[in-house]
C-alpha cells in the first residue's frame, strides 16, 4: 500500500487532515470507552471492581496496539481509514457481544459468571477498540512528525479531540440518550473519519465499503429503541422497560403477576418481597410516635407504604435518582403508587447528603440508600454521614439503616465491614443496635433504645398495622434468638477501621466479599494492616524504596529513563485523578455525567499542557523536567493538605486540580519526547504504550488498593516521593 511518505498537492491541506485525524482518534476513544464500560458495569450487576479493571485492561490494550512494529505494518492513509471502518462496524458488535456474554457462556440467570471467564470475557471485548485505537495514534502521530511537527503537538491534538468525546458523553447522558445510541453516534463519527481525503491513492473498494457502513448504522439508528430493547431481552425475557439513567441501567420485568425491578441487571427488588416491611417497622416502633419521618432512598421498594401505617403528619421522600422513579412507577402495586401521591407526602428529588444540610428535624431517618460497594454508596455509611442525621434528629430521634448479611454465618470480610459501619454509628449515636438475620437492620438512637420485644408489640398493637410478616411473634423471635445477643458482642468485640469519607475502607470489605465467591483466600485477606495513621514512617518507606528503584534506573539509557518517566506521569496522573474524582463523588454524589465533565477537565490539561511544553526552546528541557515535576510535587502536596483538611471540593476547584494534573502529565511526556529525542517518530511506541501503562497501573493500585487502604489524602502525599526520586531520571 502506498505510504505517506509521498507528496500531497498542499502541505498544509496535509497537516489539517493529519490533525483531524488525532482529533477522531481522541474523540472515539474517549466517547467510546464510556460507552463500554457502562456496558461492562451493568453485564457484572455493577460491581465496582470490574470496572476498575475494565479500565485498567482498556489502557493496557491500547498500550499494546502502540507497540506494534512499523516492520509489520508500514503507516499510511489507506490503512488508518481502514482502521476506522473496523472500528464503527466493531463497536456495535461489541454491545452485543457484552449484553450476550452471561448466555454464551451459559451463566445460570442472576448468577456470577466465574471470575476467570468474566475476566476473558472482558478482555475480548476490550481488545478490538483498545488496539485499533492505540494502533492508531501511533500511526497518525508518526505520519503528522514526518511533516516537521513534535510528538507533543500530536498528543495535545488527540487530548482536544478526547476533551470534545467527553463533553460529548456528558451531554449525551443529561439529554436522556440511550447507551446503545451513543454507541451507534461513536461509530457514525469513527466512519465519517474514514472519508477524509488524503490526496493519496486508495483502493477502489475502500469507500463504497465506507458508505455501506455509514449508511447501515443509520438505518440502526432509526431503529435504535426496538433494538436496544431485543438486546436487553436475551437477559430478561419478560422485559417490561429498561432506561440508562445517569446513575445505572434500569430494568423491568414481569412474570406471574410479581413485578423486578433490577439496577445494572442486580435484583433490587420485587413487589411480592418483605424486606421494605420489615426495614420499615422494626425501626419506627422504637420510637413512641414517629410524627415525620425521612426516607432517604428506596422509596418505591414499598418503604413509603409501609412508613404511612404509623400515621405520621409529615413524610420527606428523598430520591437521588429520579428516571429511577419515573421509569419503576407506572408498574408498582396499585396501593404502592398511591402512597407517593398521600397528601401529607412530600417527594424530593435530591442527593440525599445534600438535602441533609437544609432539612428541617425529624423524629425517624430512613436510610434506603444501596450496599457500599462504590464511593457514591459509601458516602451514605461514614462517620461524616451519621453527624449529619443526628444533626437533623428531633429528642428520641431514630436513624436506621439495612444491610444484606448471612444469617448464621460472618466471613471475616463481612464482619469486619459490619464493625466498621458500627463503630462509625457508635461514635455519634448514644446507643445503637443490630437486628440479625438476612438482612441486617442497624438502629441508632438519641435515647435508650427498646429491648424489651412486649414494648415493640404493644406499640405494633396500639397503631394498628398489619403486615404480611411482621406480627408480634415474628418481633419476639427477633429480638430473643441467639443470634440477636451474638452479633451484638460480635460488634463490641472485633475490631476495624471507622469508616469515614476520606477512608472509604466499608466497600473495600465489600469488594472482598465479592471476590471470595471465585476465591476462597479473598475472606481471610485483612486490609486494615496498612496504618493510614502513620503518616511520616510510611512516606520515608516509600521514598527509599523509590530511591533505590531510580538510581538502578539512572544508569541505564536515555530511551530507558524517559519511558520510565512517561509511565510515571502516567501513574501519578491517573491516581491523582482518581482520589479527585472520589473525593468530589463523596461530597457531592457524583452523577454519571458529572464523570464526563470532569474527564474533560483532566483533557483540557493534557491539550495545554502539550502545546505549552512543545514549545519549549531546547536550552531549557532540562529547566521544563524540573518545573514539571516540582508542580506534580506541589500538586500532591496540596491536594492531600485539602483533602485532610475536609475541605468540600466543589466542581470549579476539582476541575482546576484535574487540569493542573493532566497539564504535568503533557508536560512530562512532551519532555520525554524532546529531551535527547533525535529521530521523534522512533519515540511514539514505547513513549505512549508507557503513558498508557502508567496510567492503567495508576488507575488500579490507586482505586483498589491505596485509597480504601490508607485514604485519599495519604494517597495524594503518596505521590510527592515518587515525584522527587523520578528528578534523578532527568
Amino acid at each position: 500500500m502506498p505510504s505517506l511518505q509521498g507528496d500531497l498537492k498542499c502541505g498544509g491541506c496535509r497537516d489539517l487532515i493529519l490533525m483531524e485525524y488525532l482529533f477522531a482518534i481522541g474523540f472515539v476513544s474517549i466517547l467510546g470507552q464510556v460507552v463500554l464500560l457502562r456496558e461492562l458495569s451493568v453485564a457484572f450487576y455493577g460491581v465496582e471492581l470490574i470496572y476498575t479493571l475494565a479500565i485498567g485492561v482498556w489502557l493496557f490494550w491500547g498500550a499494546c496496539g502502540a507497540m506494534i512494529s512499523r516492520r509489520t505494518l508500514k503507516p499510511s492513509h489507506t490503512w488508518i481509514n481502514l482502521l476506522f471502518v473496523a472500528l464503527s462496524i466493531g463497536l456495535p458488535f461489541n454491545i452485543a457481544f457484552i449484553r450476550s456474554v452471561r448466555l454464551l457462556f451459559t451463566g445460570t440467570p442472576g448468577a456470577y459468571l466465574p471470575l476467570h471467564v468474566q475476566i476473558a470475557a472482558m478482555s475480548a471485548s476490550l481488545l478490538p477498540l483498545g488496539m485499533i485505537l492505540g494502533l492508531l495514534f501511533q500511526w497518525a502521530a508518526k505520519i503528522y512528525i514526518s511533516g516537521n511537527k513534535s510528538l507533543a503537538a500530536a498528543y495535545g491534538i488527540e487530548s482536544l479531540g478526547g476533551l470534545a468525546g467527553g463533553i460529548c458523553s456528558s451531554l449525551f447522558l443529561r439529554f436522556g440518550f440511550q447507551n446503545f445510541h451513543i454507541a451507534l453516534f461513536c461509530a457514525l463519527a469513527a466512519i465519517g473519519a474514514s472519508f477524509l481525503k488524503t490526496g493519496d491513492r486508495r483502493p477502489k473498494w475502500l469507500q463504497p465499503l465506507s458508505i455501506v457502513v455509514a449508511v447501515t448504522l443509520i438505518c440502526l439508528l432509526w431503529g435504535v429503541r426496538d433494538l436496544d430493547h431485543r438486546m436487553t431481552s436475551w437477559a430478561h425475557p419478560s422485559l417490561l422497560e429498561t432506561r440508562d439513567t445517569p446513575y445505572s441501567r434500569v430494568t423491568v420485568t414481569q412474570l406471574n403477576g410479581q413485578i423486578a425491578v433490577f439496577e445494572n441487571d442486580a435484583l433490587l427488588f420485587t413487589t411480592e418481597d418483605t424486606r421494605a416491611e420489615e426495614f420499615v417497622h422494626l425501626a419506627a416502633l422504637q420510637h413512641p410516635n414517629p410524627e415525620t419521618v425521612l426516607i432517604l432512598g428506596g422509596g418505591i421498594e414499598g418503604t413509603l407504604f409501609e412508613v404511612l401505617k404509623h400515621g405520621p403528619r409529615r413524610v420527606d421522600f428523598v430520591e437521588l435518582n429520579p428516571a429511577l422513579l419515573n421509569t419503576v412507577t407506572p408498574f408498582l402495586p396499585a396501593e404502592i403508587q398511591k402512597s407517593f401521591r398521600d397528601r401529607d407526602v412530600r417527594i424530593i428529588l435530591d442527593d440525599p447528603r445534600h438535602f441533609l444540610d437544609r432539612a428541617l428535624s425529624y423524629d425517624l431517618i430512613l436510610v434506603g440508600m444501596p450496599e457500599p460497594s462504590s464511593g457514591q454508596a459509601n458516602r451514605f455509611y461514614t462517620l461524616e454521614f451519621f453527624r449529619q442525621c443526628l444533626s437533623k434528629l428531633n429528642a428520641q430521634g431514630i436513624l436506621a439503616f439495612s444491610m444484606q448479611a448471612s444469617e448464621n454465618v460472618w466471613t471475616p470480610p463481612l464482619k469486619r465491614r459490619m464493625v466498621s459501619i458500627y463503630r462509625a454509628a457508635k461514635m455519634v449515636f448514644p446507643d445503637v443496635a443490630i437486628i440479625p438475620g438476612v438482612t441486617n437492620v442497624f438502629i441508632g438512637s438519641k435515647d435508650r433504645l427498646a429491648t424489651d420485644p412486649s414494648d415493640l408489640i404493644a406499640k405494633l398493637k396500639t397503631r394498628g398495622i398489619r403486615a404480611k410478616l411482621v406480627s408480634a411473634p415474628y418481633i419476639r423471635y427477633r429480638y430473643t434468638n441467639d443470634r440477636y445477643s451474638a452479633a451484638a458482642l460480635t460488634l463490641e468485640a472485633e475490631t476495624a477501621p471507622v469508616n469515614t469519607d476520606s477512608l472509604p475502607i466499608c466497600y473495600q470489605y465489600t469488594l472482598m466479599i465479592w471476590l471470595s465467591k471465585f476465591l476462597p483466600s479473598a475472606k481471610s485477606w485483612d486490609l486494615s494492616v496498612f496504618d493510614p495513621g502513620n503518616k511520616r514512617t510510611t512516606i520515608l518507606g516509600v521514598f527509599l524504596g523509590l530511591s533505590l528503584v531510580a538510581l538502578l534506573l539512572s544508569r541505564s539509557r536515555w530511551t530507558v529513563r524517559r519511558a520510565c518517566l512517561a509511565g510515571m506521569a502516567g501513574f501519578a496522573g491517573m491516581s491523582l485523578e482518581t482520589i479527585l474524582m472520589l473525593h468530589f463523588q463523596t461530597k457531592n454524589g457524583i452523577l454519571y455525567q458529572d464523570v464526563g465533565i470532569l474527564l474533560t477537565g483532566f483533557m483540557a490539561g493534557l491539550a495545554l499542557g502539550a502545546f505549552t511544553a512543545g514549545g519549549t526552546s531546547p536550552r531549557n528541557y532540562r529547566a521544563l523536567g524540573i518545573v514539571v515535576l516540582g508542580g506534580f510535587l506541589a500538586l500532591s502536596a496540596g491536594i492531600g493538605w485539602r483533602i485532610a483538611s475536609g475541605a468540600d471540593m466543589g466542581m470549579a476547584e476539582i476541575l482546576a486540580a484535574l487540569a493542573l494534573a493532566g497539564f504535568l502529565v503533557a508536560g512530562i511526556f512532551a519532555y520525554s519526547s524532546l529531551q535527547g529525542a533525535g529521530d521523534q517518530r522512533k519515540a511514539v511506541a514505547g513513549l505512549y504504550s508507557s503513558d498508557l501503562l502508567g496510567g492503567c497501573l495508576g488507575s488500579l493500585v490507586a482505586s483498589l488498593f491505596l485509597a480504601p487502604m490508607a485514604g485519599l489524602a495519604m494517597t495524594a502525599y503518596l505521590m510527592v516521593p515518587l515525584a522527587i526520586v523520578s528528578a534523578l531520571l532527568l
